[in-house]
């Protein structure tokens, strides 16, 4: 059986987590069908009040960013294009002129105003506004610049829902909905059944918010002859507190704002991918192959699935490490353009390895770099409040402080290797000659070289910082406590 599935954005804004879980879902059904398969992008372009401009290439880059390939679209064509609707205006037309000539369509002059009366004498009654029953009885022959209204035929619909199972809707939910707009443009509601049914498309899957709307589409198919595909209806992107549906107005960020934050691409389309889905197991980690092998239609939850961005960190943290861990230091270092400290750009690429290749199992997102390397490109600046304030450090004064620091200055001075092994070796014997805990001696040395909140194992940082810059950074300490301390 053939699969084809599309998505079919509309270029009015950012691109967020909700638009994208409805395009890697058909992608992976799409894909999952192998040679059978093709996954279909569409732009629907016909609500131009509230384009913009350069949304269409932001959606296009963001699929490419998440290796969400097409089979047919804009930018790369097919048999069933154009893949603009508002260049397929024509097509629209033809089919809402056969469903006049059917008597299932009528031209509808009526201005907004006098609509909008008809509205509020329904509300006023206290009834269902429903614009069938304020139907014109007269109208006139359609012109371009008159609307196109479907004729409704209210009865009782039954469908069968992929996710959600068997429905049904009463007559009172369909209504003589717009076809084709005063500007000749269609809406939503015609085009995509028309879209659909020219491409092939044998699963429509989208959000659960269009099931209402599903009895009118339901009378269009059977008003064109046209048999209905599969639906498939995804519950809401929720609230982390899961009352309703996740939106702007709650914070959340578009797909763009998280890859500028540093979150990889693998990480996203995992974490999306299983927001509303799992293959039944306790895996949490899926490559793209794996999902498209394991995807299936009946795992998608009916259920609204409440979006966590603690677990996408922690995703993006455990995508971080397997990168390194199964491709090495070099599929990771070409990931972090972009997120390096400003004092790193000096530095050259063999040496921002060696920091990312001992710093990467602590990074939850690529932008933590910034943060967290920058001791690692030029002397940070002496805070003396942060070792005397040190939980480990402020029993000991700063005399102490200061004689510990010569004691270690000279032991790591006189290494002939600077190597990790050596520099291990260095430190424990610095443990036995001072007696002291490691929680007090290897703070004082990592906050005198870093004064960062936290660094990677001090034997590997002492490495990569490098024996001269160590040494120069200790001294520096020692003499500022004994400024401080006179």
């Amino acid at each position: 059986m053939k699969v084809i599935t599309r998505f079919a954005p509309s270029p009015t804004g950012y691109i967020h987590i909700g638009n994208v879980r409805s395009a890697i879902y058909p992608y992976l059904v799409a894909r999952k069908a192998k040679k059978d398969g093709k996954f279909i992008l569409r732009i629907e372009d016909t609500d131009q009040a509230r384009y913009v401009e350069s949304a269409t290439d932001l959606i296009l880059d963001t699929l490419k960013w998440l290796g969400l390939s097409w089979d047919e679209g804009p930018d790369i064509g097919g048999k069933n294009g154009p893949y603009y609707q508002t260049e397929r205006k024509e097509l629209y037309l033809e089919y809402a002129k056969k469903l006049l000539e059917q008597g299932r369509a009528y031209a509808d002059p009526t201005d907004s105003e006098t609509i909008e009366n008809y509205r509020k004498e329904d509300n006023e009654k206290k009834i269902p506004y429903l614009y069938r029953n304020h139907r014109p009885e007269t109208t006139p022959e359609w012109k371009e610049g008159i609307p196109i209204r479907f004729k409704a035929d209210p009865k009782p619909r039954k469908w069968h829902d992929e996710v959600m199972g068997d429905l049904h809707a009463g007559p009172e939910v369909q209504d003589d909905i717009i076809l084709i707009k005063k500007d000749g443009l269609p809406t939503y509601n015609f085009a995509h059944i028309i879209d659909d049914y020219l491409m092939g498309c044998t699963h429509i899957m989208r959000g659960v918010e269009y099931l209402p709307s599903t009895p009118n589409y339901l009378a269009l198919y059977e008003a064109l002859g046209i048999d209905m595909p599969k639906i498939v209806s995804l519950p809401h992107v929720l609230r982390p507190d899961g009352r309703k549906k996740l939106g702007k107005r709650d914070g959340a960020k578009s797909v763009t704002e998280y890859r500028e934050d540093g979150i990889l691409p693998e990480a996203m389309l995992n974490y999306l991918a299983c927001l509303g889905w799992n293959d039944g197991s306790e895996q949490e980690i899926y490559t793209k192959e794996e999902l498209i092998e394991k995807f299936s239609i009946d795992r998608i939850q009916n259920s609204g699935a409440r979006y966590d961005e603690t677990k996408l960190l922690w995703m993006n943290g455990q995508w971080i490490r397997r990168i390194k861990d199964e491709k090495g230091i070099d599929a990771l270092f070409e990931k972090t353009t972009g997120f390096w400290p400003e004092n790193a750009k000096n530095a050259t690429d063999e040496y921002r390895k060696r920091v990312l290749d001992i710093i990467y199992d602590r990074l939850k997102t690529l932008s933590d770099l910034r943060e967290m390397t920058t001791y690692f490109f030029s002397d940070p600046k002496i805070n003396i409040d942060m070792l005397l304030n040190n939980k480990f450090l402020k029993k000991l004064s700063e005399s102490e402080l200061g004689s510990l620091l010569d004691i270690s200055i000279t032991k790591l001075g006189s290494l002939g290797s600077w190597d990790r092994n050596s520099l291990q070796d260095a430190l424990n014997a610095l443990l036995e000659e001072t007696g002291k805990k490691p929680a007090e001696l290897f703070s004082l040395i990592r906050l005198a070289v870093s004064f960062a909140p936290f660094s990677p194992a001090l034997n590997l940082t002492l490495n990569v910082i490098g024996k001269e810059a160590t040494l120069a950074r200790l001294r520096a300490v020692k003499v500022a406590l004994l400024s401080d301390g006179e």
